[in-house]
This record gives structure tokens, C-alpha cells and sequence, in this order.
């Protein structure tokens, strides 16, 4: 499995791209969740979902990843290849989006399976993640340039 494929949970989120995944984890931030949520400074730094099995500290409270099993227990590798996507799982929602990037999966999803996991990666999931926290959103337009 290429290093992109296996750094992309299931799910679609970019787990290269993410702020604690090891390779980005800062000290400022590694302070920042210990003195926030109390987890141990050693704990902080993420493998990456499948690397992880989906068990790191930000899972904990709900005992793991639903969706990083399922995929598993479908045997598809990511949940655009399944034949119930998009399902539940996947369902945006309102509640914590400004912090988390739930609502980014489908959308990236949709550009792996449309340009493949490797264009997305190097082209397209740094973006992505960037104007999903930073951008602007206009009524039938969606994401301003």
C-alpha cells in the first residue's frame, strides 16, 4: 500500500495532513492538548488511523472508530468503494465543524475516488483541508476563491 494510501483513513480524512498526526505534531501543541484534555505528552503523536487500528487518545470516549470497523468489516479500503456509500457514518453535521474536519470526508472521498488517492494527496488534500478552515462559503457557489 502506497504511503498515501495508507496515511488517508478510510473515511477519507488525511491523516498526512493532520495537526497531530507524528510527523506535524509541534511542541505548542503537544503543550496545548496536554494542558487542555491532560494527555500525556508521549500520547499525543498519531501513526495515522490504520496504522493506529483507530485506537489513539481523541477516540477514546467513544471506544475507537465505527467507521475505520465497518470499513474493515467490508473489506474496502475506503468507504466510497463500499456499496452503502455514502452512509451515516459519513453524514455531516454542524457540531464541533469549526474544530474537527468531519465534514471534509465525503468531499474528499468523492476526489479520490474521481482522481485516485495519489493525485488527491499531492494535489488536491492540503488544499482542501486549508479552505475548509480558512475559506469563505457563498450560497450556490460554495467554497469563494
Amino acid at each position: 500500500m502506497s504511503d498515501m494510501k495508507s496515511l488517508t483513513a478510510p473515511c477519507g480524512l488525511d491523516c498526512f495532513n493532520c495537526e497531530i498526526y507524528e510527523d506535524n505534531l509541534t511542541d505548542e501543541m503537544a503543550d496545548f492538548f496536554h494542558a487542555k484534555m491532560g494527555v500525556p505528552k508521549e500520547e499525543i503523536a498519531c501513526k495515522g488511523c490504520r496504522q493506529q487500528d483507530g485506537n489513539h487518545f481523541h477516540l477514546a470516549a467513544t471506544g475507537g472508530c465505527a467507521t475505520l470497523d465497518c470499513a474493515k468489516e467490508k473489506q474496502v479500503e475506503f468507504c466510497c468503494d463500499c456499496a452503502d456509500f455514502p452512509c451515516s457514518y459519513l453524514a455531516p453535521i454542524a457540531d464541533e465543524a469549526g474544530r474537527f474536519p468531519h465534514n471534509m470526508k465525503l468531499f474528499n472521498l468523492c476526489r479520490i475516488k474521481a482522481v485516485g488517492v495519489e493525485r488527491w494527496a499531492e494535489k488536491e488534500a492540503l488544499e482542501i483541508r486549508k479552505k475548509y478552515f480558512t475559506g469563505k462559503f457563498v450560497v450556490g457557489k460554495g467554497q469563494a476563491d
